[in-house]
């Protein structure tokens, strides 16, 4: 634990992406493989599930400190972080408690935490206590991150495995490559991860996903048209499919496996030859267009799928490009060459329907490009990719040779009036927020978000909540309704389920419209009229 409690200081306290991965790469060196194996973990972004409510933690935090409610909930709003918060609050560790804290990583997470699950609450209790009296400093606010639930540490899955790779040996990509799919934290695992023989023997491995950075300035800055190639984006679930070994997997970006989920892919991809992996976007798409992302949410909401939803949302993999052919790696290939070959493979399973390939937008110049970007939204699209033909299919976030040209959001001016408690380190704060927009004298409620603000912006808006309650329904509180936002959201549809008739995505706070009041907020009929809006 001491190691790695090291580790995430030297992480934590700097910006430099050379500095990170250097104390990546020494701790890898050194660990232990059952610690490597857990750190991976931890630092590809897993997270155990929170075994323990976080107001019994901070309950019992509040009991070992003796400090009474209204001084811990000040302490951890001048903290803004409730692990931290209670770190500092808690009375030194006991003597000779080094003892305990040069446990490895592996047997506080397999001794410690992970026994929590299957605990009393007083045994818990009795668990956690017991680690804060044994815990100091770092050790102790890595502790506390743990048993909320809220573990983060800032770097990406990309310098994980650059860090690897300099410690092992082993080449990045191959690393990359093999901490694909899910990860077991063991000592087997990471003996794997970082053997010299090149050879993966888990055949249902996805690539490392390539991704685009969004545009920076003008398209002119690109060069000229006719080095790109310009498509849609789509709003989908970016998506692997992968055929090997006579078997077929369909692996989404976040690292899930969703081959179950879409049978319409599998039926598909049984007439594709062994060694072949398809990246593309999983849509709901009938009549050779797309449709709506919240059909597609229909079934990712159903735990069976049944013959009437199937029939009511079908999908595709809209594939735009070819990973692997026949057994042979064509990811360092240019992509024109990549794309040819993908045709001729999409084109062979054209009659079964499971798989669109990807439309290119012409560019006989940039205008051409303008004028399909505005035209997105026509398509259910977010945008354009614009990806260099010469480009080979890069690991992760890479500048230069794909870029992504999103439209600019839908954006309403709502009414805040209700607010609740967030979650993990946020469990002390309001910070998720229900918006309404006017109708008539009246304000109907049409979207939730708890995205957008700053720290400080969350902690001023907290106060003003807790002085401005009208109601309480168990957690949540109904505000006075004075406090208006800039909403913006990527997409709108009407929806009989919401008392608004409209269902928006990915709605998140643009800005605290200090300058409004409630009086100058939106109509029904103006969000309504954006049902209308194609660009």
């Amino acid at each position: 634990m001491r190691a790695f409690a090291r580790l995430y200081a030297a992480i934590d306290s700097t910006t430099s992406t050379n500095g990170k991965v250097a104390a990546m790469t020494a701790y890898f060196s050194a660990a232990a493989p059952e610690d490597a194996a857990w750190a991976v973990y931890f630092l590809s972004g897993g997270r155990p599930k929170r075994l323990i409510p976080v107001r019994r933690i901070a309950q019992w935090a509040m009991e070992a400190s003796r400090v009474p409610e209204w001084l811990f909930e000040e302490c951890h709003h001048a903290v803004g972080d409730l692990a931290e918060a209670i770190a500092l609050l808690l009375p030194s560790s006991v003597p000779g408690a080094s003892s305990v804290e040069a446990l490895p990583l592996h047997a506080w997470v397999e001794e410690r935490l992970l026994p929590l699950a299957t605990m009393t609450e007083e045994e818990q209790r009795a668990a956690v206590l017991r680690a804060w009296h044994e815990l100091a400093g770092t050790e102790r606010y890595i502790w506390n991150k743990l048993i909320t639930g809220s573990f983060r540490v800032g770097v990406s899955a990309q310098l994980v495995a650059r860090a690897i790779a300099r410690a092992s040996g082993v080449e990045e990509e191959v690393i990359a490559h093999r901490l694909g799919g899910h990860w077991t934290p063991t000592a087997a695992q990471y003996a794997a991860l970082v053997a010299s023989d090149s050879r993966d023997a888990d055949r249902s491995r996805p690539y490392p996903f390539y991704l685009a950075y969004a545009l920076e300035g003008d398209v002119e800055s690109l060069g000229e048209p006719d080095a790109w190639q310009a498509e849609w984006k789509w709003d989908g679930i970016r998506a692997q499919v992968i055929r090997r070994d006579g078997r077929t997997y369909v692996w989404s970006r976040g690292g899930e496996l969703v081959t179950e989920r879409f049978p319409e892919l599998v039926e598909t991809a049984a007439h594709l030859r062994d060694g072949t992996v398809l990246d593309g976007e999983i849509m709901p798409w009938k009549e050779g267009a797309a449709l709506p992302f919240a059909q597609l949410q229909r079934r990712i909401g159903r735990k069976t799928l049944g013959a009437r939803i199937l029939a009511d949302v079908p999908v595709v993999l809209v594939a735009y490009d070819l990973l692997e052919h026949e057994g042979r790696d064509l990811r360092g290939e240019p992509l024109a060459a990549r794309r040819a070959e993908l045709a001729r493979v999409v084109d062979g399973t054209t009659l079964l329907g499971g798989f669109v390939l990807s439309p290119t937008v012409p560019l006989a110049s940039w205008d051409d490009a303008r004028r399909a970007h505005g035209a997105s939204r026509e398509h259910r699209a977010e945008g354009l990719m614009l990806k260099r033909l010469d480009s080979a299919y890069g690991v992760g976030r890479r500048k230069g040779a794909w870029w992504k040209w999103k439209v600019q959001p839908y954006s309403v001016d709502a009414v805040m009036i209700y607010a609740q408690p967030g979650h993990g380190r946020r469990a002390l704060l309001h910070t998720d927020y229900t918006f309404a927009v006017r109708d008539g004298d009246a304000l109907v409620p049409f979207a939730k978000a708890y995205s957008g603000l700053t720290g400080a912006e969350i902690r001023t808006l907290d106060a003003w909540i807790r002085r401005h309650t009208v109601e309480r329904f168990g957690p949540v509180r109904q505000v006075e309704p004075v406090q208006v936002f800039e909403l913006a959201f990527e997409g709108i549809q009407r929806s009989p389920r919401h008392k608004s008739g409209v269902a928006v995505r990915f709605p998140r706070i643009a800005r605290w419209r200090t300058d409004k009041t409630a009086a100058d907020a939106d109509t029904i009929d103006a969000l309504r009229a954006l049902l209308e809006t194609p660009a």
